[in-house]
Order: C-alpha cells, then structure tokens, then sequence
C-alpha cells in the first residue's frame, strides 16, 4: 500500500495574519497532522514592507522551523481548504527521495515535466498555498528569501514564489506536482496581483474530491455558504484547468516531444481531468 501523505511529514505549520484558522486546523488535526498556527504580528519595521514580502516573512518563518526536522514538512497557508479525504490521500511525492525539495499540494499554473516510473509527477507550480518542504530545501528557500529581501527589498513587490522551482532546479532538487489537488485555495482576490498585472484569483483546476468545509470565497455577509458562488468559482478553476491542457500549457510539446516516457506522461496529464468532481 503507497505512503499516505500524512505518514511522510514529521510537522505541520499553518501560516495566518488575522484569519479564523479553526476550521483548517480541526480538519488537519483529524486527518493526522501535527499542526501549529504561525501568526504573523505586525512590527513597526514592516511600515511600507509590500503584501508580497510580508508573505514571504511567513513562509521564511516556517521554513526556519523546517530545516530542522528529519522528515518533510507540511506548510499550507490561512485560505487552503483541504478535501474531506486528504487524510487518507497518498504521497504526491517519492518519500525515497533524497533531492526532494518542493512537493506542491495545490498548484497555480502548474507545469509537468516526466512522470516517474512510480507514478509521481515532477513538474512547476507558482504559489504556496499548501506544499511540502525537507530541511535540505529549507536552508536553500531562506537563501532565497535573504536575496529577495536584498533586492528589490521589503518595499518592492516580487513574484518570488514563481521562481522557486527553477532556483531548486538549478541546485538538482526534484520538484513534485500532484496528480490532482489536495485541496482549493479559498481566499479573496488579491488587489496587489491585479495591480502588478497578474491574475487577481487563482482555483484549483482539479480536486481529488469534496472539499472539507466551505471556502472563504463562497461565504456570505452573514457567514451562510453561497454556492452559487462556490459553483462560478469552481467552474472558473475547472475551465482554466482545461484550457491549460487543451493549449498545451500544462504539458508543452516540446517537454512531451523529449520525454523518455512519453505515454505514461500524456497519460498523466489527460487523465486527471477525468472526473465529475467540480
């Protein structure tokens, strides 16, 4: 029976500002995780520090936590809500393997690159929202995060997690991406995206399954879940999803044209989108 993912990670840090977490925390805890809530508290230094740094700050955080722990570390952020059965989902990653360094979660504009003979997908994604980490790739992450706050500095926005897969690339780690998502990304749209030409909103184009509680974009003034809300932005996620594949963004043709194992990788990328799950 394949390692569920639970059984691979040591620690779990959940990463907040002001968010109610209870939910994500009890549905995390139940499914297995260790968890412990990291807040970020405001500091009279973070006075003109972009949304993007004070984000990066977060993750650094619990990066540092992460390097010294002698098995993976799960790190998922306020907004992820996982689906009902994350506790028994396996791996999406090979726990064998002593060059992991990034095993995304949930993906945004995601990439595959091959598929291992085991089944896993090795591949790009931008965006934190819920990955796993070793204490090997955690060292080299807060290298990284020293140089962003080196240049452009705190005040600058930087799409810095859109990077991170070529930087681990470039030092011979092995980037993971699942077959589908283990969770959505719950939040609001992110007005500092928008200003810098971005996608304001990024969905999970594929879920493994139900979702374990209503995510923060289907929720109504008064706290009641909408989901006619819940249903456009699923559709959105599903929609982009195929539009990826269908353009040839997910798997481009010149990665499937040099791929050793060109079946299995075609096969991965198809089939994931087969299911009715929204």
């Amino acid at each position: 029976m394949a390692n569920t993912l639970v059984d691979c990670i040591e620690q779990t840090f959940i990463l907040a500002h002001r968010e109610v977490t209870d939910c994500l925390e009890q549905t995390l805890t139940r499914a297995g995780c260790r968890c412990q809530v990291l807040r970020q508290t405001h500091r009279p230094e973070y006075q003109g520090y972009s949304r993007s740094f004070l984000c990066l700050l977060n993750h650094r955080r619990a990066w540092e936590r992460a390097r010294h722990s002698d098995k993976p570390t799960l790190i998922v952020e306020a907004d992820f809500v996982p689906v009902q059965t994350f506790g028994q989902l396996p791996a999406s990653f090979d726990p064998e393997d002593p060059s992991l360094g990034i095993a995304w979660l949930y993906t945004c504009a995601p990439q595959v690159y091959r598929v291992t003979p085991q089944g896993y997908g090795i591949g790009y994604s931008t965006s934190l929202v819920a990955y796993v980490i070793t204490a090997k790739s955690a060292a080299h992450l807060i290298k990284v995060a020293d140089g962003v706050a080196h240049d452009p500095g705190p005040s600058h926005y930087t799409p810095w997690d859109s990077g991170l897969d070529y930087s681990l690339r470039d030092r011979n780690f092995t980037n993971y991406v699942p077959f589908r998502n283990y969770g959505e990304h719950g939040g609001l749209p992110n007005p500092e995206h928008h200003q810098n030409r971005l996608s304001r909103v990024h969905r999970a184009d594929v879920l493994h399954g139900p979702l374990a509680f209503p995510p923060l974009y289907a929720s109504l003034a008064k706290g009641r879940p909408s989901w006619l809300a819940y249903l456009q932005e699923r559709l959105y996620g599903r929609g982009k999803g195929l539009a990826r594949l269908v353009l040839a963004k997910y798997l481009r043709f010149p990665v499937w044209r040099t791929a050793q194992r060109r079946g299995p990788l075609a096969w991965f990328a198809l089939s994931r989108h087969f299911t009715l799950q929204l």
